[in-house]
């Protein structure tokens, strides 16, 4: 195992990602997680829930610290106001965007290995004035990324997305050769040199139903997606379609590929959430480096009473692990 440090940052304070990152110090890990948050809040919620908290101050010069259970490796960044469980706040929106920068910042310095994400509240950090359409989009922006995919993984499945989050009557505009060209080099590259396959094998929707039906329902498949999947095999890589999504993701289509790329979100995450909610992941592939996700939101109904699922947060530090393995082999060959 690599010896270095996952940040993990807390997410809305309202809503259950303090809850979760507690959950997660009763568990051994084997490297070191540091959790950005209010070292206060934590220790809050902690007594709300009944668990033990023993917050350990980060302390950047020291690698190697291994947590035991009940102890919390904390970077503590202060609230801007006071906050209760379930009851969002305009004045800590900051907070969560404050969070984000400074854990993308220890990414790109190379303090932190990778990063695990907290579930985030859209709507008031909006409310708040600050332009927010995502985890996704800022991490970009913070890292001067050109061009993203989001990809959500659980186990048997994984699906990028060729746009995010964009109303539906946006995307057929928004689905250009220039924009799957990169979405589709880089989610191939990144399931060669970030999840270590070595000649992966990816599926592709088409956006019309039934792909078109040979141009009758629609002419994207035949005028912008075909051509991009059939310029990038004469590369070698081994990407097939325009699939229709009603039957991209059969059993035996499942079997065969190693990731699907749906063109919008809700073309592909409704089949995946069915099939792993609870157990997913969300990933940024492109970025410098690894970040992985929770695949809910804040549950802010659920904050502070003990029923909030850890099982979501598990995964993807075990996938960001998985990815950070991954990366070495490659690296040591």
């Amino acid at each position: 195992m690599i010896a270095s440090r996952l940040v993990i940052t807390s997410g809305e304070p309202a809503g259950i990602g303090p809850d979760l990152v507690i959950q997660l110090a009763q568990h051994q890990w084997p490297m070191q997680l540091v959790v950005i948050a209010d070292a206060d809040l934590l220790q809050a919620r902690a007594k709300a829930l009944n668990l033990p908290l023993s917050i350990i101050n980060y302390d950047a010069n020291d690698a190697e610290r291994i947590t035991r259970p009940g102890e919390l490796c904390v970077l503590d960044l202060a609230l801007n106001a006071p906050t209760q469980p379930g009851v969002l706040d305009k004045l800590n929106a900051d907070y969560v965007i404050r969070m984000l920068t400074r854990a993308t910042q220890g990414c790109l310095s190379g303090e932190f290995a990778a990063l695990v994400t907290g579930p985030v509240h859209k709507g008031i950090i909006n409310e708040a004035g600050l332009v927010f359409s995502g985890h996704t989009e800022l991490l970009a922006e913070l890292s001067q990324t050109e061009q993203v995919v989001m990809m959500l993984a659980t186990p048997g499945l994984r699906v990028a997305l060729a746009s995010t989050h964009l109303p539906l009557k946006d995307v057929p505009n928004a689905t250009t050769a220039e924009l799957l060209e990169k979405v589709m080099r880089i989610t191939y590259g990144s399931l060669q040199h970030q999840f270590g396959i070595e000649k992966p094998r990816l599926f592709v929707a088409g956006l019309n139903p039934h792909a078109g039906e040979d141009g009758h329902m629609g002419r994207e498949e035949i005028d912008v997606i075909q051509p991009v999947i059939n310029k990038l095999r004469a590369h070698h890589m081994d990407i097939s379609g325009c699939y229709p999504a009603d039957t991209l993701f059969t059993p035996h289509k499942l079997k065969q590929a190693d990731a699907f790329l749906a063109m919008y979100h809700d073309q592909g995450l409704p089949v995946l959430k069915h099939m792993g909610f609870g157990q997913a992941v969300n990933i940024t592939l492109g970025l410098p480096f690894i970040r992985t996700s929770v695949d809910h939101g804040t549950a802010l109904e659920l904050a502070a009473t003990g029923q909030a699922d850890a099982g979501s947060f598990h995964y993807a530090i075990q996938v960001a692990l998985e990815m950070l393995e991954a990366r070495h082999v490659e690296l040591s060959a």
